[in-house]
Formats: structure tokens, C-alpha cells, sequence
């Protein structure tokens, strides 16, 4: 836990009394950026078996049939950038390794090539395999991973974005497929990071000291 909050508060450094972001942390030259990570596997791609009875003025509430059919699950793998609060997502149909150095390769092709991409991350078994540890030693001292401890998901800052986008776009969603459930969940994040909200990490920041961050 203590790793993390470190990379928390030098993240929170970056930013002043205004939450405007100040000098970027550099570690041996190098600008780091700060990414938190994981994946929302087993999301249902849910159709209805009849229309949606729409609102009237005797009744001004959609009305659902209780029938649906289920046409299978999709994973969600996505990071946020804690200095910026883009959300970066990749819809897969599995989250194996192979997923997971797919999501690697966006963010190489996002940032340049001579900064570091830090990653908060659990220690799920798709970020330490053979496969994985493969592409990061092809790609020397382009990543660097920050674990969470065994049951500690809930310090990824990760799971809170996961909550919204069950809350305002998951929850009682209704597809014709499985594409379109995917093609929504790529609107949602078009939508989000149009105005992208920085995420920031209070607990137990007080117990960190600057110069552990130096």
C-alpha cells in the first residue's frame, strides 16, 4: 500500500492549491506518466425480446419487458491518466495476456517515446506471465508496474470510474449485439473525455511524506 500512496502523492505534487498541474515528475529525465489500469471482464450484452414501451403522459416512465436474451460478454480493459484524466478503454472478448499487451501497445503509441508509462495494476496473472514479461523486456524501461497488494483493488483509483460507468451507462443497458454494446462503451469514453475529470487520492495521504517522493 505504501508504493502506491507514493505514486499517489507524487502525482499530487504536480498539481497546485488550483488543481493546476504544475512541472511533470521526471525521473532520470525522463517524464513519467501516471496511469491507473485494470480490467472489467464479464459485461453483458443483454437483448430485450420486445420493444420498450416508451413514456406517456398516464405513465411517465419506460416500461421493459422482464423477458431478455443473452448474447454473450464482453471485457473491458482501461486506464485513466492521473495527470490528465483521459480514460483510454479497449473492448475485448477476453482479458487474457495477449489483451493486455494489446492495451500495453496503445499506450506506447500514445505517449512519446521518450517518456515512462507507470502503471498501477493488481497482480493479476495476465500482468506477469511469460508472455507479458516478453514485451516488456523488448521494450526496456518503457514500463513500469506499481502493484496493488493481494486484496487491495479498491487502492486503484480504477475501480471508482469502473462504479460510474456501471452506474451511468452499464446498468439496465439493452443491445442488438454485441458490436453495438462495444461501439457504446467507445461512445462513453468519447463523451467522457471531452471534459476529462482528474481523479485524485485522499486517504491516508498525510502518512506520506514529500521527501519519500524525491
Amino acid at each position: 500500500m505504501h508504493d502506491v500512496l507514493v505514486v499517489y502523492k507524487q502525482v499530487e505534487l504536480q498539481f497546485d492549491e488550483r488543481e493546476q498541474h504544475l512541472t511533470p515528475n521526471n525521473t532520470n529525465g525522463k517524464k513519467i506518466n501516471t496511469v491507473s489500469y485494470d480490467e472489467k471482464p464479464g459485461i453483458q450484452a443483454i437483448a430485450n425480446t420486445s420493444g420498450d414501451r416508451m413514456p406517456t403522459a398516464a405513465n411517465g416512465y419506460r416500461q421493459r419487458d422482464s423477458e431478455y436474451k443473452r448474447l454473450g460478454t464482453l471485457s473491458l480493459l482501461a486506464g485513466i491518466d492521473l495527470l490528465t484524466g483521459e480514460a483510454m478503454p479497449l473492448v475485448s472478448e477476453t482479458h487474457k495476456s495477449s489483451d493486455f499487451i494489446e492495451f500495453l501497445k496503445i499506450l506506447d503509441a500514445k505517449y512519446p517515446k521518450e517518456e515512462k508509462i507507470r502503471l498501477i495494476l493488481d497482480n493479476h496473472s495476465a500482468h506477469t506471465s511469460k508472455e507479458t514479461r516478453k514485451f516488456l523486456e523488448a521494450n526496456p524501461g518503457r514500463f513500469e508496474f506499481v502493484f496493488t497488494p493481494t486484496h487491495g483493488s479498491w487502492l486503484n483509483m480504477i475501480e471508482s470510474f469502473f462504479s460510474k460507468i456501471t452506474r451511468q451507462m452499464l446498468k439496465g443497458i439493452r443491445v442488438s449485439s454485441k458490436e453495438e454494446l462495444a461501439d457504446r462503451i467507445y461512445q462513453y469514453f468519447d463523451e467522457i473525455n471531452e471534459v476529462p475529470v482528474v481523479f485524485h487520492w485522499k486517504y491516508k495521504m498525510n502518512e506520506i511524506s514529500s521527501t519519500e517522493c524525491a
